[in-house]
């Protein structure tokens, strides 16, 4: 009788350890389903000098993301995303993030909606044609900039932002943002080289995933003139990319 008692007990035990198990692999399953995820709203087309509202809906969940860290537009004409324009969304407290921009002439222009919140980020990404868009010579001209400028693997977007006023002796963060197919690259390996022939500089920076996605670590230029920063990407999938960019150094 002792001995069923024993075995009745001790069953007991283990569904109750079961059930709490379950209850926890449950929450955590339900927190990992979560995304945040934005909907970037702008127009396909547009005249010059037109007033055009760039929009982000955020949410994460079934959450409307009220307080995101970060949401700001970058736009620029196709072929030359070496002079983009940042420029900080507003928050309407609602979930939606806008931002008004005008073009000054035709074109095709590209943007992203970069978004972190909840230790996430993503930075969809959009284009609009504005007056009579690009011709077609001019279009053979920025597909050919754009594939030597990049050559990366098809649905990635590595973008990196690039710090202001650098001066010597002053530690800054080198962070790019990284998505695959328009989501966060997660888990991948990144690492700044940092280049200067002239100065006889040469040296590897490893970084560390932030938040999704993103990539940063700090680091100190001891003498001014101009870097190269040659981006490398690898994860266990098989990519490696990379990509280069160039940064200016003073005293």
């Amino acid at each position: 009788m002792k001995r069923k008692n024993l075995m009745l007990i001790f069953a007991l035990i283990l569904g109750v350890l079961a059930g709490c198990n379950n209850g926890t692999d449950t929450s955590q399953e339900s927190e990992e389903l979560k995304m945040l995820e934005v909907d970037f709203e702008v127009a396909e087309k547009a005249d010059v000098d037109e007033t055009v509202e760039l929009s982000a809906i955020v949410t994460y969940g079934d959450e409307k993301v009220k307080d995101a860290d970060e949401v700001t537009f970058e736009y620029w004409e196709q072929g030359n995303k070496e002079n983009s324009t940042m420029i900080e969304a507003k928050n309407n407290e609602d979930g939606t993030y806008t931002a008004q921009v005008s073009f000054d002439s035709d074109g095709v222009y590209e943007m992203y909606a970069h978004t972190t919140a909840r230790d996430l980020h993503t930075m969809p990404k959009k284009s609009i044609t504005i007056g009579e868009g690009t011709s077609a010579d001019h279009e053979d001209e920025n597909h050919n900039v754009e594939g030597e400028h990049s050559g990366h693997q098809k649905g990635l977007d590595m973008h990196f932002m690039d710090p202001e006023n650098v001066k010597v002796n002053e530690e800054i963060n080198l962070t790019v943002n990284l998505q695959m197919d328009n989501k966060p690259l997660k888990d991948a390996r990144v690492q700044y080289e940092i280049v200067n022939d002239s100065l006889d500089v040469h040296e590897w920076v490893e970084t560390e995933e932030t938040v999704s996605g993103e990539y940063t670590n700090s680091y100190l230029f001891a003498k001014e003139g101009n870097y190269t920063i040659v981006i490398h990407v690898e994860d266990d999938e098989g990519l490696h990319e990379h990509t280069e960019q160039v940064l200016e150094v003073n005293k």
